[in-house]
């Protein structure tokens, strides 16, 4: 049976060029000029892939790609623009577009893309008829573990997961607090695919990058003409994530003004796009993250309380991974399987001195640093174990220092046994500092003793005073 392909492109003539070299390639095509004529067309046929240009007169590629993932999951998609943007690309690709193609079209990469993009569905679309012949009594039970992020052994690990079974089936607000890179968006996922909006949207939305002008289309969307500039009619964060759950990044960083109007959005339920008068009824699960202290902020009045305490029905704090213990090794091995599948190799584990660095460097970035670290090495390990020097630098300068770090520890313990007058207990404390702020700096000396507040030479002379003192 022939494939099926809908082109959604305004210029006439490159959907005629299009429609033709595709039909001469076996498939079956129509074509659309607007957005809304080809989701018209969509309620009557079904079509296994879309091509779909990302200006159009109605409206753009973006709102096309939201609509045909809603209400068509198993139809494919393609944006094809005319000009290059990679924020643009990662966006739509996040949004479940298969790719981003730029124009000119060149006939054998857009022969290929497709027949890739149609591969991908069909497998995607066999996985989803495979997992849903399960009975609703195994379905309802299943607990749906969306990432590595969560699934460790450690006591932390399980107080996490914990926390996401109990909040997940309610509709309660959350706020997800955490260093960056511990997995806040994958825990709001989580939630979303254990909660009963499962079936629905999960929209996330980064703050962070929001300007003042963006943030009102962003969050409430627009109808065509009601500013300038405003080419398409856009439908904003909120609505597209109606009945499912909207998930707001870095929620710290909205100005006071915008979280004035995010306020009355929050209580009311209810969104009016920027140049409409309609009110549209919301029914919206917010998830918000931030690295920072909003009670803090809140204290320097850069954050409303009021909003504070929407969002605060639960909160759940994520810890940095090197407060995990030995769920970094677990990590590690769960990223180092994804490698090999990735990289068709057969790396069967670590060796005893990586193990030791991994548990015992700081990893500022957190599990997704761990992660970004076992892709690169298993790139450049040749054999069946990850060996220390395919370690990046930062984690190599540490296993430099990791004596030093041996030598603070016996130190400290050595002063343990000492009586405990004034003057020892004031070295050891020291020490012990001395200890504590190197390894959370990964032995970075410069930084250490800036925080220690005092100059590069003093701290250099502490920790030879140190080692001197271990050698007797």
């Amino acid at each position: 049976m022939k494939k099926k392909i809908l082109i959604i492109d305004d210029e006439v003539n490159i959907g005629l060029l299009l429609s033709k070299f595709l039909n001469r390639n076996g498939f079956e095509v129509s074509n659309s000029i607007t957005g809304s004529s080809a989701l018209e067309t969509m309620t009557t046929e079904s079509f296994d892939l879309v091509l779909c240009d990302y200006r159009l007169d109605d409206t753009d590629g973006r709102e096309i790609l939201i609509k045909v993932k809603e209400l068509y999951p198993k139809t494919g998609v393609i944006i094809i623009t005319g000009y290059s943007d990679i924020k643009l690309a990662v966006e739509l690709i996040k949004l479940g577009a298969y790719d981003y193609i730029t124009k000119p079209l060149y006939p054998d990469e857009i022969l290929n893309t497709i027949n890739k993009a149609l591969e991908m569905q069909r497998a995607l679309n066999e996985n989803k008829s495979s997992s849903g012949k399960k009975n609703s009594a195994e379905s309802e039970s299943d607990y749906v573990n969306y990432t590595e992020y969560i699934d460790g052994k450690s006591e932390v690990s399980s107080t996490l997961q914990k926390q996401i079974q109990l909040i997940a089936p309610t509709s309660y607000s959350i706020i997800l607090t955490g260093k960056s890179g511990t997995g806040k968006e994958c825990v709001a996922k989580t939630i979303h695919l254990n909660s009963l909006r499962r079936d629905k949207p999960f929209v996330a939305m980064d703050c962070g990058s929001l300007t003042k002008e963006l943030a009102g289309s962003e969050f409430f969307g627009h109808e065509k003409g009601s500013f300038t500039g405003a080419l398409y009619t856009k439908i904003g964060h909120f609505e597209q994530a109606n009945g499912g759950t909207l998930f707001l990044d870095e929620i710290g960083n909205l100005s006071y003004e915008i979280q004035a109007t995010l306020l009355r959005t929050v209580q009311e339920r209810k969104v009016k796009r920027i140049g409409s008068t309609k009110e549209i009824d919301l029914d919206v699960r917010i998830i918000v993250a931030t690295n920072e202290n909003l009670v803090d902020n809140i204290g320097k009045g850069t954050f409303r309380e009021d909003l504070y305490h929407r969002f605060n029905e639960f909160s759940i704090h994520l810890p940095s991974l090197k407060n995990r213990g030995n769920d970094i090794l677990i990590f590690a091995e769960k990223f180092l399987a994804v490698a090999n599948q990735e990289l068709n190799k057969n790396i069967r584990g670590f060796s005893d001195g990586v193990k030791a660095c991994f548990l015992n460097y700081g990893w500022p970035g957190n599990v997704r640093e761990l992660k970004n670290v076992i892709r690169r090495v298993a790139l450049l390990t040749d054999g069946t174990e990850i060996q220390v020097d395919v370690l990046p630098l930062e984690l190599s300068n540490y296993i430099k220092d990791y004596d030093r770090e041996r030598i603070l520890s016996q130190v400290r313990l050595k002063l343990s046994d000492k009586p405990k007058d004034l003057k020892n207990a004031a070295q050891e404390a020291e020490y012990d500092t001395i200890l504590s702020v190197l390894k959370d700096v990964n032995f970075n000396k410069t930084k250490a003793a800036k925080i220690l507040n005092i100059n590069r030479k003093t701290l250099y002379n502490k920790i030879k005073a140190i080692k001197f003192e271990e050698e007797e």
